[in-house]
C-alpha cells in the first residue's frame, strides 16, 4: 500500500455516475485513520472530498496518462501528432513542468500496438511519450511517458 502524507500531490481516478472514467488532481488533506479513506483537496474545489486509497496515486511523470477511446487515433499521422499536445496538457494539469517535448515526426512504431511519439528530459532522465493500444480493450489507447532505456 502506498503511503500518503498531507500535502502530497495526487491523481484521483474513479468512475463517475455515468460509468465513465474521471481523473482529477489535487492534494492530500489528511488520512483520518491512517489506513482508511483519504481526505483530498481537489483542484478547483474548496471542499474536501473523501476517497478510497485505491483511487489515489502520487503524481509522477509516469503516472500521468490519457486513456482515449478510438484506436483510429493511432492510424492517422496527424492524429498521432496531436496526442503529444494532449499528453502535455494533461501533464500541465497534473502540475508537472515537463518543459519542451521533442516530437518524433509522425511517431515511430515500436510494436504492433505501440508508437513512440516524443522525447523529453525530466530531471536528469530521458523519457519517451508512447501511445499504446490496450490489450484489455483494443479500441482504447493509453498515452503516457516511460523512462527511456
Amino acid at each position: 500500500m502506498t503511503n500518503f502524507r498531507a500535502g502530497d500531490r495526487i491523481r484521483v481516478e474513479r468512475i463517475d455516475d455515468d460509468g465513465l472514467p474521471l481523473v482529477r488532481y489535487g492534494f492530500v488533506g489528511g488520512i483520518p485513520s491512517g489506513i482508511g479513506p483519504i481526505v483530498v483537496m481537489l483542484d478547483g474545489d474548496l471542499n474536501g472530498s473523501i476517497v478510497e486509497p485505491h483511487e489515489v496515486r502520487h503524481v509522477e511523470l509516469t503516472t500521468v496518462e490519457l486513456n482515449l477511446n478510438g484506436a483510429d487515433l493511432l492510424d492517422d499521422p496527424e492524429l498521432r501528432r496531436g496526442l503529444v499536445a494532449l499528453w502535455q496538457a494533461e501533464a500541465d494539469t497534473a502540475g508537472l513542468e515537463v518543459g519542451r517535448l521533442r516530437p518524433i515526426g509522425d511517431g515511430l512504431r515500436d510494436s504492433n500496438d505501440s508508437w513512440a511519439l516524443a522525447e523529453l528530459t525530466f530531471g536528469e532522465e530521458l523519457y519517451v511519450v508512447h501511445a499504446i493500444r490496450l490489450a484489455t480493450d483494443p479500441n482504447t489507447i493509453c498515452v503516457r511517458a516511460d523512462q527511456a532505456h
